[in-house]
């Protein structure tokens, strides 16, 4: 079971009188608490909260200052599936990227965020009492969202000492007949681990025997290095109608303030998610949707501005990994760790005996300044850990190791 206690240590006390159970044992992941935390010690450094260091490409700014000038439209709704323009480039996208044929009109709908489209599918398909196969660790927010869903998270703990990668006998083994779906991340958040293309086939192929669904949340999927391949569930064609495919504009595109992702899945699932976006969102705003359109007309996956922008991303976020390991290497009788594959997040495992992940992250918060994530809230093996993010500068990211080498060496 999940160590929830970590929430507890970094909340405030809950009144929860009168709430409803599937909202009052749910909580805001330590992800978005430590920086609240953080908000009342002055100088801190964040190696926390995943936000890119980056602003939005001026080339989507001027593009949405144009609309607000000339498109009365872009104030109001859209309509409730996603603009009809932005959904062709998105379908040409993923035609482009990973080999899929999709029909923009039944197969996709804009969400707000990908964040949005993972809650509306884990809503729509997950029952009380259903089983959620996920990694341990695992984005924490998706652990939550099933549990709002008044689903069952079970944890198959990932292979930490190869990279974190996926085991698949467990995974077919921690099959129940109330199992329901299969979530994973890939590049993946806590960890940076990118899954092989045999690792999600084998698990694909779980799916499909067993008639599971299979949620893919793949916000980092542009986010690889060292010119690794990415492989996409959504490439295996056996797969279409058991798949749900959750994707972002906010990390290839900087655009995390935008909140506007999407879903492609077979048209009967869209067609019953809508219902929950429906209720939830009635669409996604409008002005964001005009910035993602921009932002997929500039990007011909050969030398477009949005081209130049994702390529510069990449290699940019690359150099801040390298300086992340070559700091941790100098802290090895405190971490060791996993170097990540991609997305910009690296998972180090605490080597000090008798130090708890939450003792650490409230240490380094109050005695060093430095904004870290405890491991505990992303699953049970997450225990022990810390979440660092390397969105951040490089001056950002030196400057904290700085202050965790000089009290590393008082404690």
């Amino acid at each position: 079971m999940l160590n929830r206690s970590v929430y507890a240590s970094v909340g405030k006390k809950e009144n929860t009188t009168g709430i409803a159970k599937r909202v009052a044992h749910i909580s805001v992941s330590a992800i978005k608490q430590m920086p609240v935390l953080a908000s009342k010690v002055a100088g801190c450094v964040s190696l926390g909260q995943g936000i890119p260091s980056f602003s939005t490409p001026s080339f989507i700014r001027e593009s949405v200052i144009e609309a607000l000038r000339h498109d009365d439209t872009i104030g109001k709704y859209s309509l409730q599936p996603g603009l009809p323009e932005l959904k062709v480039e998105i379908a040409k996208y993923l035609q482009r990227v990973k080999g899929v044929t999709v029909d923009p009109e039944t197969e996709l709908f804009v969400s707000c965020g990908a964040m949005e489209a993972l809650a509306g599918a884990i809503a729509t398909v997950i029952e009380k009492g259903d089983e959620v196969l996920i990694p341990s660790p695992n984005y924490s927010s998706h652990i939550e969202q099933i549990l709002f869903a008044e689903g069952t998270p079970v944890f198959v703990p990932l292979i930490e000492k190869e990279g974190w990668r996926l085991d698949i006998d467990s995974f077919r083994n921690a099959v129940t007949p109330r199992t329901k779906a299969i979530l994973l991340c890939s590049p993946m958040n806590p960890t940076g681990a990118v899954f092989a293309e045999e690792e999600l086939r084998s698990l694909a192929q779980v799916a499909v025997d067993l008639n599971l669904f299979m949620i893919a949340d793949e916000a980092y999927d542009f986010l690889v290095y060292d010119d690794l391949p990415h492989f996409s569930p959504a490439s295996i064609p056996e797969l279409k109608n058991n798949l749900i495919g959750c994707y972002s504009f906010s990390k290839m595109y900087c655009m995390t303030g935008w909140r506007v992702g999407y879903m492609y899945a077979s048209s009967r699932i869209i067609d019953q998610v809508l219902k929950v976006h429906d209720a939830f969102a009635i669409c996604a705003p409008t002005i964001s949707q005009h910035a993602a359109l921009a932002a997929l007309r500039a990007t011909n996956g050969r030398d477009g501005e949005g081209d130049r922008f994702i390529h510069h991303l990449v290699a940019s976020l690359q150099s801040r990994r390298n300086v992340t390991c070559d700091r941790l290497n100098t802290l090895s009788h405190i971490f060791s760790y996993q170097k990540p594959k991609g997305a910009y997040y690296v998972f180090p495992q605490i080597v000090v005996e008798g130090l708890s992940d939450m003792e650490l992250a409230l240490k380094l918060l109050y005695e060093a300044k430095v904004i870290t994530i405890p491991g505990s809230g992303f699953g049970p093996t997450g225990q022990g850990h810390l979440r660092l993010s390397f969105g951040a500068s490089e001056t950002d990211i030196n400057k904290a190791f700085d202050r965790i080498e000089e009290w590393a060496s008082r404690f």
